[in-house]
């Protein structure tokens, strides 16, 4: 069995990916918590602000790598910090540099390893209020194509860039049914995201289905980046 390593999977997108694959693949997860996380699931527990993933017990292979962790800061510009700029970035793109930088030597022993990252839709859609969170993101998509094109074809690099997904992380924006109404209004689909969707979809960029993918940036968001709602 391949060997996939999820950088965070103990709730939300990462925990829905991790069940979707759990029977197909050996599954390591990285992350905090171990709350949601079943018997037949390794677990590292691994703080991506504070630890050096290098450290953990890893096999010597990885296949697959979906990195999860990030932030939803959606402030007016003039009210923003410095600080939570670099906050940000720092969680969202620094951590996952950091983490692929030190797994390099296991991604290559691969055959052909594929590597999953999370944007958003305000990186293509410019949004009001949405300034830290699309310049974090939007860095991480620049930094998977150049990465795709340095390593190809040892190994996959594509981003999943959905819009508003019903996780832990929007559950403030998600808060009531009313809330819930006005934000699946704004979707040609009319309605917002789940795990689900989300987690299919690195599904498929993780399989060799996907093979013939790489340095991609696919817009898992309702149609909101390319289609204007009625």
């Amino acid at each position: 069995m391949k060997n996939i390593l999820l950088i965070g999977g103990s709730y939300g997108i990462g925990q829905a990916l991790a069940n979707k694959l759990s029977s197909t693949y050996n599954i390591h997860i990285a992350s905090r918590t171990n709350e949601n996380i079943s018997e037949a699931i390794t677990y590292h527990t691994f703080d991506v602000m504070e630890d050096d993933i290098a450290t953990l017990k890893l096999p010597d292979t990885i296949d697959g790598l979906v990195f999860c962790p990030g932030s939803i800061n959606l402030r007016p510009f003039a009210a923003l910090k410095l600080e939570e700029f670099e906050a940000d970035m720092q969680l969202n793109f620094f951590s996952l540099v950091k983490v692929v930088k030190n797994l390099i030597p296991k991604l290559k022993n691969s055959e052909q390893a594929s590597l999953v990252f999370f944007s958003t839709v305000a990186v293509k859609v410019g949004m009001p209020y949405h300034t830290s969170v699309a310049a974090a993101k939007g860095a991480i998509e620049g930094f998977a194509k150049a990465l795709a094109a340095e390593y190809a074809p040892s190994f996959r690099v594509n981003v999943i860039a959905p819009s508003l997904t019903d996780t832990p992380l929007a559950s403030k924006l998600l808060s009531s049914d009313e809330k819930k109404a006005k934000m699946a209004e704004r979707h040609p689909l009319k309605r917002v995201g789940t795990v689900d969707d989300i987690a299919s979809v690195a599904a498929f960029l993780l399989s060799d289905e996907s093979s013939w993918m790489t340095g991609q940036i696919i817009g898992v968001d309702g149609g909101m980046s390319t289609l204007q709602a009625k």
